[in-house]
């Protein structure tokens, strides 16, 4: 039986060297090749300055201490993310505000920013759902207009596009990526902080390795309580490497896309992600949805026959920690339908065609099932003979 699993990393033979080189080096830990990735990094993203780290969730704690996000600030975020969003808000003492999310690309829904502020408020955190850009320029007017921090989780948008310019080079204070296998390049586990913010950079810097930095003897000094955040000299190789084929990569991803659509465009029963006007999805993830129900059932049956298919996500404020701090009666009625109702379908670079139309047959082959259970004409069942 078939084995398609929803997402899986592409290591080419150049990958493999790329690391050998380094294993085989004087350095494995921070080394050239973390400086070469952070520069071939910010060049991707159209930005001044990168810092690697070892995950997503470490670069969004640094970009968030670092951009002076403290105790008892507010934070506007989505709730249509992983977890680690808002788990360092609270890891730092601030309080996320959840807003409900658009029905076409399952992001912050900026319409409903400004009735969210307060005086606590401090930043807001769009995330690149999927790899859908959110709508930054409305993002970016609504926080200059209050004088607050915009932190991007580009998690999944690396190689994503908004008005022709690269994620991560827009105008934001920063904007933070993922480099898990499953991502759009990966280096193992890893992440990155971007931004045009020489500060930024400089505090990230000194947070990641302990808030040590050389005072002008050379000596090694801790100014300020940092934390061991380091990416490796040989993942570092490998992002680099894989950097160069990031174009290659969302072009398969978008290869996909369409053949997703060639397939199932005319599937009724669910409807079929779309990019918006003026925005390059990375395509990180492809979600559908279900006009009606039966979310469940179609996942087991794929599962069954071998596809590995997944929710992204439960709305942060369900998960049992999170009705601990506040949120047991939050309930925002455009994420709860979205969840109720979304699933994801295998997209990765390795994909193929012949595998995406078996994923569309299992699919069509469900609902031609379902439909034909729903109006099979049921028997009539005759009384029982009374007792006497």
């Amino acid at each position: 039986m078939r084995h398609i699993q929803y997402g899986q990393q592409n290591i080419s033979k150049d990958d493999v060297r790329a690391v050998l080189k380094v294993l085989r080096s004087d350095y494995l830990t921070q080394g050239p090749a973390v400086k070469r990735f952070e520069q071939d990094l910010a060049r991707a993203a159209s930005a001044k300055y990168a810092v690697a780290v070892n995950n997503g969730t470490a670069a969004l704690h640094l970009a968030y201490l670092a951009a002076g996000i403290k105790e008892g600030d507010e934070v506007i975020t989505t709730p249509n993310t992983f977890v680690a969003t808002t788990n360092m808000l609270l890891a730092i003492g601030a309080r996320p505000v959840f807003c409900d999310i658009r029905r076409d690309t399952y992001n912050l829904d900026e319409r409903q920013l400004e009735k969210l502020i307060t005086k606590k408020t401090k930043a807001i955190v769009p995330v690149h759902f999927a790899g859908q850009p959110c709508a930054m320029s409305a993002i970016l007017k609504i926080a200059k207009r209050h004088k607050l921090i915009v932190i991007e989780d580009a998690a999944h948008a690396l190689g994503a596009q908004y008005r022709q310019r690269p994620i991560g080079g827009l105008a934001s204070t920063a904007a933070c990526f993922s480099f898990h296998p499953v991502k759009p390049i990966t280096t193992g586990e890893g992440g990155a902080i971007v931004t045009n913010d020489r500060k930024i950079y400089e505090k990230a810097l000194s947070l990641r390795s302990h808030g040590i930095t050389k005072d002008k003897a050379g000596f090694n000094v801790m100014k300020e309580l940092g934390f061991n955040y380091r990416l490796t000299d040989f993942q570092s190789a490998l992002g680099s490497s894989q950097l160069q084929r990031l174009n290659q990569f969302i072009a398969q991803r978008q290869a996909v896309v369409a053949w997703y659509r060639q397939e199932l465009q005319a599937v009724s029963e669910i409807s079929l992600p779309e990019e918006q006007p003026g925005v390059q999805s990375s395509w990180h993830l492809y979600v559908v949805t279900l006009k009606q129900g039966q979310r469940n059932e179609l996942a087991e049956f794929l599962k069954k026959n071998g596809v590995g298919v997944n929710f992204h996500y439960p709305p942060v404020y369900r998960h049992p920690y999170y009705r601990q701090p506040g949120y047991r009666r939050l309930s925002l009625p455009v994420m709860e339908d979205y969840f109720a109702h979304c699933l994801t379908l295998p997209i990765h670079t390795r994909l193929s065609r012949a595998d995406v139309h078996f994923i569309a047959s299992k699919i069509k082959q469900f609902f031609y099932e379902s439909n034909r259970n729903n109006h099979r004409p049921r028997r009539e069942q005759k009384n029982p003979p009374k007792k006497h």
